[in-house]
């Protein structure tokens, strides 16, 4: 018997509503892009016109990145088109090729015909047999990839997929166009990738909930600042077949969905592309190599929940994380440098 289960995007990480700030004008929209459901809020004088312009860029970039929109830069070069790359595909591919190679390609963006193979993609479920997955992780190797210029070099029978990073990066971009419409206070929630730029207009830091990956509710509450706060998990998106679940997360190393112990990871940083990238790299890496990741490096923090109710965070977020109401059944653990 096969079941497929897909957890809401938006439960995934959200603003608690308790806090939701009142002292400013607030100024809303929502919409549907990127294959999930996104809430903008944005307050201020300007909030209105600034949320006009955020919803032009998000389906801007959307016609860019898509993996299945016809006419999108990404769709073209997967194709085999000769492409000249506008600046922001060019932009993102860069930084995506950058965290494939920082993380040693537990981040790989030329994951999608293996990822396509499980039907992750289309919703036709199915465990690929060894020798389709052979044949298909001959032709996943971020390496293969020339970015020279405006143009891109993909080998025969590779593909692209920025989805680990796309929504990161829009992100970022919208907290870029808000800081030019002069907009002091705003909050995003793009289906799970949440962003904030400056503080809640009443000056406190917003209140982002992470989600229970076993139940309803949140297991964690971190306060941030001018951030972005991204989670993946295998309870987002997955389907069981045999009595076996199968997530979405894919280990580029096996064509198997990743199986490191852990359940959650949510990534906090300045940057919605590097909070992104890392939270699926970061996955499929396991906790003692995601761990040993951090230390090496000082632009970002995170929260690990594993299978056995460990939570472990990074000694950056300590005093601005917090479990709502009781512990419960979760153990926390602090990391240092």
């Amino acid at each position: 018997m096969k079941r497929f289960c897909l957890s809401a995007m938006l439960l995934a990480i959200t603003l608690l509503a308790a806090c939701a700030p009142a002292a400013s004008q607030a100024h809303t929209a929502t919409l549907f892009a990127m294959d999930t459901v996104m809430d903008l809020s944005a307050y201020g004088e300007q909030g209105e016109i600034a949320l006009d312009n955020a919803q032009d860029l998000i389906r801007e970039l959307e016609g860019l990145l898509s993996t299945t929109r016809e006419g999108s830069e990404i769709y073209a070069l997967n194709h085999g088109e000769t492409v000249a790359l506008s600046p922001s595909t060019r932009e993102l591919l860069d930084r995506a090729l950058a965290l494939c190679g920082d993380t040693g390609g537990a981040l790989d963006i030329t994951i999608y015909p293996v990822v396509r193979a499980w039907g992750f993609t289309t919703e036709e479920y199915q465990v690929p047999d060894s020798q389709t997955l052979t044949a298909l992780l001959d032709k996943v190797d971020y390496t293969q990839i020339t970015l020279e210029g405006d143009s891109l070099l993909l080998p025969d029978g590779m593909e692209l997929d920025l989805g680990a990073v796309a929504k990161g990066y829009t992100g970022d971009r919208l907290m870029e166009l808000f800081r030019q419409s002069e907009i002091a206070s705003a909050y995003v929630n793009l289906g799970g990738n949440v962003q904030v730029l400056g503080a809640s207009p009443d000056g406190d830091p917003w209140r982002i909930g992470i989600r229970d990956p076993d139940g309803e509710g949140y297991a964690a509450v971190v306060e941030v600042t001018d951030r972005a706060v991204v989670t993946s998990g295998a309870y987002e998106r997955y389907f069981e077949q045999g009595g076996v679940r199968y997530g979405h997360i894919i280990d580029p190393d096996t064509g198997y969905p990743a199986r490191s112990g852990l359940i959650s990871v949510t990534i906090v940083s300045q940057s919605g592309t590097l909070a992104d990238g890392l939270s699926t790299a970061l996955f499929v890496m396991g906790k003692d190599r995601a761990v040993q990741f951090w230390r090496t490096r000082d632009d970002f923090d995170f929260i690990l929940i594993e299978e056995d109710g460990t939570v472990t965070i990074s000694q950056g977020i300590e005093n601005s994380f917090s479990f709502p109401g009781e512990q419960g059944s979760y153990a926390l653990e602090v990391v240092r440098r």
